[in-house]
């Protein structure tokens, strides 16, 4: 009885705090909108998980930094788009998690936004990308963007873009015309 008990408070201690340390998460609603954003950070595995129920623009996607890539399922559009992330723009998981934690103040320190455009070719093996990516991405079509560079003048439709924001850090443009929808 002593050693399971001895085990228990050995379980609590080392297990317990390791497991406060590995996911981080928060909802919270969305500035000038009606929804709500759910972010989950599980900085062990390098990823941060976003469901946004905006009804203006409602979208789910993965920041995976581990492997520097940008998942976004745009329910308007019924896709889903792959992006190579810049990790000097984009916020760190640490910024995140403060963030979240400091969720009261409501105040973040701003980035600037960051525009995508489509590219026409789909995407066909998901799996390359991860677990994570797969799933989100399941049953829907897939296609890479790339990032435009700041101060680049787009010909595009403004109707083609869709527009994310990622709490008040950043905003996210993705534009162009998705093949076959």
């Amino acid at each position: 009885m002593k050693r399971l008990i001895a085990s228990s408070i050995l379980v609590s201690i080392f297990l317990v705090p390791s497991l406060a340390l590995m996911n981080a998460s928060d909802s919270h609603l969305l500035d000038g909108s009606v929804g709500t954003q759910t972010i989950h950070v599980d900085p062990l595995r390098g990823v941060v998980s976003i469901q946004d129920n905006n009804a203006l623009s409602e979208w789910n996607g993965i920041l995976d930094y581990k492997n520097a890539l940008l998942a976004a399922k745009l329910f308007s559009k019924m896709a889903c788009v792959l992006a190579k992330m810049d990790l000097t723009v984009f916020p760190s998981l640490d910024d995140i998690s403060q963030a979240l934690g400091k969720q009261a103040s409501g105040h973040y320190p701003p980035t600037r936004g960051l525009t995508y455009t489509v590219l026409p070719s789909r995407v066909k093996n998901l799996a390359q990308y991860g677990v994570p990516v797969k799933d989100l991405c399941r049953a829907v079509p897939a296609y890479f963007a790339q990032q435009q560079k700041e101060g680049t003048a787009l010909a595009r439709d403004p109707d083609s873009c869709s527009e994310l924001q990622l709490l008040s850090f950043m905003g996210l443009s993705i534009c162009g015309e998705i093949p076959g929808l």
